[in-house]
């Protein structure tokens, strides 16, 4: 693939730009690649309104030289934006099946970075983030994906299975944060096409 000249970074849930991984990859590609436009937008709770914001401050982007990467519940939305747009994909510990893993989580919720951020997680959002499951990954080939055997959150096996085909970086041992990111970040610029 060209290299990319656009790159929207999509968080997880309860997060926001302030997340580690977000600030690690935005500061890594300020340093080696400033001309990259690289935006990480806070998303609201509602996955519709979520995809919408990521459409929206993607609007225009060139389709051919633009890249999503997403973390958890953000790993979700970039499946949904790729499969979408076309557009190739980097996903941290996606999250595979959300509507089911978040039933539990309705109800009054605090941002990770911010104990003032407080948001409530309504019922039909896990209708929204029903109707916008993809059914299949078309061209896996397209996904590329950093997943950790230790995710204490997510289960690996079930996200290696989801994005069977696509080029998956599977990490013993680790954690969902993938609290050692920044020895991930050559595999993460090699993938996206940033050498």
């Amino acid at each position: 693939m060209p290299a990319p000249t656009h790159l929207l970074y999509l968080h997880g849930f309860r997060s926001s730009p302030k997340s580690f991984k977000a600030q690690r990859l935005l500061g890594w590609l300020a340093h080696h690649r400033p001309e990259i436009v690289a935006v990480c937008p806070q998303l609201p709770p509602s996955p519709r309104e979520a995809l919408a914001l990521a459409q929206q401050v993607t609007a225009g982007w060139p389709a051919e030289r633009s890249v999503v990467v997403g973390s958890s519940l953000g790993g979700f939305y970039a499946t949904v934006l790729a499969e979408t747009r076309g557009w190739p994909a980097l996903l941290l510990n996606p999250a595979v099946d959300p509507a089911r893993d978040l039933a539990a989580h309705i109800g009054q919720q605090t941002g990770f970075h911010d104990p003032d951020d407080r948001f409530f997680f309504r019922p039909e959002f896990i209708a929204e983030l029903r109707a916008m499951t993809p059914a299949v990954i078309t061209r896996p080939q397209r996904y590329s994906a950093l997943i950790t055997q230790g995710d204490e959150v997510l289960d690996w096996r079930e996200m290696a299975a989801r994005y069977a085909g696509a080029h998956l970086h599977v990490l013993p041992g680790g954690d969902h944060a993938i609290s050692d990111f920044d020895r991930h970040l050559p595999f993460v610029a090699r993938r996206l096409g940033l050498g």
